[in-house]
């Protein structure tokens, strides 16, 4: 993925894209979830959405907040658990170049 998708929406909308932030930051923002886990749950939730390129981005943010591989393959483990197989085969296509 080369840079950021959402410069499309910035450039066409700005005031759509600033909504659009704005919900984001209070989705990531640190209250009683610490970041990591925020950021493992959206990993699943794009595992089990199909969306490559989001799991390969939250997974590697994750562990920049302090994820180990281990956390994250629990997550997938989740995302199978309540979405199916189909999860997995997302989620191996995103990490492997980061496990």
């Amino acid at each position: 993925m080369s840079g950021d998708p959402m410069e499309v929406i910035k450039a066409a909308d700005p005031e759509f894209f600033d909504l659009l932030e704005a919900t984001r930051g209070s989705a990531f923002d640190e209250g009683g979830i610490p970041l990591k886990y925020k950021l493992l749950m959206a990993m699943a939730l794009d595992a089990a959405n199909g969306a490559v390129d989001g799991v390969k981005v939250l997974a590697m943010q994750a562990m920049q907040e302090g994820a180990t591989k281990e956390e994250v393959m629990e997550a997938v483990k989740i995302a199978q658990y309540i979405f199916g197989v189909g999860s997995v085969y997302t989620a191996a296509n995103a990490l492997g170049d980061i496990l």
